[in-house]
């Protein structure tokens, strides 16, 4: 591919697509795929847009660049924790902390995530696989059966009411990812600007694990 003044661009080089797809990043979280335009992620990188296509070819993958960073980030280390032979009480603790901590510097992930998977259902556990490194099919069963087998420890022993472990996986990250995929709606309803949303972020990293264990004590 030429550039403009009908030169060969320079070799390719890791800054300049580090770059791109860090603008990539931002533009594809704050307007999702659909919305995104080549040339806004070129004005956010400070590159024309004859070298964006020179790196990525497409839209299709740098959108596909994007999507395997943003999973890469959130999933793996939560089922890293889940799968663990961690206490239950220590795995709350650190999924809330992970996830709140992550979610509070990347805020508009979930939704983006969400966005992903409803309009391309067909491809989500190939396309996680592929570009994060992880086969869903094959993780969570293990995950799954090692929480099962520790929940129905404590169950029996009566330290904590019985509940299935898929329950308790949707429950945890059920309330760690609400509050930004809801975000408009909750900063709309109870009148937050940033600021106070992220107040209420602080909170929730503070008490959120003590709330959730606490609801599952007999």
């Amino acid at each position: 591919m030429l550039k403009a003044n009908g030169q060969h661009p320079a070799p390719p080089d890791g800054h300049t697509e580090q770059r791109i797809l860090d603008a990539a990043h931002a533009v594809f979280l704050r307007r999702g795929t659909a919305g995104a335009r080549m040339q806004e992620i070129a004005d956010e990188a400070g590159v024309n847009k004859a070298l964006l296509h020179y790196y990525f070819r497409s839209k299709s993958r740098l959108a596909d660049a994007v999507f395997g960073r943003v999973v890469g980030q959130l999933l793996p280390p939560v089922l890293e924790i889940l799968g663990s032979d961690l206490e239950i009480e220590d795995k709350v603790r650190r999924v809330v902390a992970l996830e709140l901590e992550h979610l509070a510097r990347n805020p508009y992930a979930p939704a983006y995530v969400v966005s992903e998977l409803i309009q391309h259902p067909e491809r989500v556990r190939q396309f996680i696989k592929t570009i994060a490194g992880i086969d869903v099919g094959r993780v969570a069963p293990p995950v799954r059966d090692t929480l099962d087998r520790q929940l129905r420890a404590r169950a029996r022993a009566g330290t904590l009411r019985p509940i299935p472990a898929e329950q308790f996986v949707v429950n945890l990250l059920g309330l760690c990812l609400f509050p930004f995929i809801a975000r408009p709606m909750i900063s709309a309803a109870l009148q937050m600007d940033e600021k106070r949303f992220a107040q209420f972020i602080e909170y929730r990293k503070k008490e959120l694990a003590a709330f959730f264990l606490a609801a599952l004590r007999p």
